[in-house]
């Protein structure tokens, strides 16, 4: 459907970037942590680094650039001690490092990586001298990417170690920015501008209070299976807010123009997806939680399609010292029992969900290379939505 500029300019100014999921009244179940962040987990932290320079046509080497680093402690910039951690390969066409040596010791060991496909091995390379220069130690870290050639010169390769060395030094706890920065710069979300979100719940396993914190990168999904509380609202945008080229700008006559219409992007790009917690959870527990995250992506209508690689990873800051090659006495923690750990599956599935609804709604429309254009979510027209379905409270602010 072709939009007036006037309607493009109010959709605009009404999708505010501060805004999050429950700002614009979505029903969400579960309790959130005081941040609803994954920095509600004690001791994690996040820090990002974002990439954005030029416009116009793609110049390799050159721009226009959209990308970025997202890092997360689990245990804080000052502490690089391993933790117990367990992975899900939902769909395998992407790249997570460190997982042989997580599934051989069931360890995680230093900060997390989230970047560009082409930058993967940059953000391992800046991670490690990272942890050398502060400190000493030596990791094998975590880095996993998703694909933002769709606005960013993603072969001039200009997400360098020095990136993610600036994103760890950037680390803190506290709010985390979310939309369109970090490694999420770039990236779309059912064919709307996506990124990073994040979320958290707060429960109670074992008569003891926890936290369970979710952070994703998400740059998949098809539009029309798109379900926001149970809303099928991606019917509704099947004809609008489409990515597109600006037509003022070089690009061949048969791909979209903006003002005349758009095309959806298929379910292809990849989501990666971090769970924390401060339970007390085994590796073998912490790879069935990572499976619970799969269900929550499935809550907004993803069917994984076969050119997403969708990778989860799950960690546990509990205990302060973890197993590994070089330890040589066992960890002294008791884990949750089996019958305690639905709490942590079901608080997964709650914040993965609203972890990537937050992305979209905290991303701003943004334009890359060749004029390429990705419209944030109209956080009006979802509201009209929601509430056909009665599926709207009162914003929470």
């Amino acid at each position: 459907m072709v939009r007036s500029a006037a309607l493009l300019a109010l959709a605009l100014i009404a999708a505010k970037a501060d805004a999050r999921g429950r700002d614009l009244g979505i029903p969400f179940e579960g309790r959130p942590g005081p941040l609803n962040a994954i920095t509600d987990v004690p001791g994690v932290e996040v820090g990002q680094q974002t990439l954005i320079s030029g416009e116009g046509p793609l110049i390799v080497g050159k721009g226009p650039i959209r990308s970025g680093v997202t890092v997360i402690f689990p245990r804080g910039r000052n502490n690089l001690q391993p933790v117990y951690g367990g992975y899900f390969n939902l769909n395998g066409n992407g790249e997570m490092t460190g997982l042989a040596y997580l599934e051989d010791f069931g360890v995680v060991s230093g900060p997390i990586g989230i970047t560009s496909t082409n930058a993967i091995g940059h953000v391992y390379a800046g991670i490690q001298e990272w942890a050398v220069q502060h400190g000493g130690e030596v990791v094998y870290p975590v880095v996993a990417e998703t694909w933002d050639g769709w606005q960013s010169d993603i072969s001039g390769f200009h997400v360098r170690p020095e990136t993610a060395k600036l994103a760890l030094d950037a680390a803190k706890p506290g709010p985390v920015e979310e939309g369109n920065v970090g490694g999420g710069t770039g990236m779309h979300c059912f064919s709307f501008k996506g990124g990073i979100g994040t979320s958290s719940r707060a429960i109670v396993a074992g008569e003891k209070p926890y936290s369970v914190g979710v952070l994703v990168q998400c740059n998949t999904g098809d539009r029309k299976v798109l379900r926001i509380a149970g809303v099928p609202v991606g019917q509704a945008f099947t004809k609008s807010w489409l990515p597109c080229y600006d037509p003022k700008q070089s690009k061949p006559e048969h791909l979209p123009k903006c003002g005349g219409g758009g095309k959806a992007l298929p379910d292809q790009g990849s989501i990666i997806i971090v769970v924390g917690t401060d339970a007390p959870l085994m590796p073998l527990q912490l790879q069935r939680v990572a499976k619970r995250a799969a269900l929550g992506l499935a809550r907004l209508g993803s069917y994984s399609g076969t050119s997403s690689g969708d990778i989860i990873l799950a960690f546990s800051t509990v205990p302060d010292a973890v197993n590994g090659p070089d330890q040589k006495a066992p960890s002294p923690t008791t884990p949750l029992p089996e019958s305690e750990v639905n709490a942590v599956f079901e608080a997964t599935v709650q914040a993965t969900e609203e972890a990537i609804v937050n992305a979209m709604v905290a991303a701003r429309t943004s334009t890359g290379a060749d004029g390429y254009t990705m419209y944030g979510l109209p956080h009006d027209e979802l509201r009209v939505i929601l509430k056909r379905y009665n599926r709207l409270e009162g914003p929470s602010k």
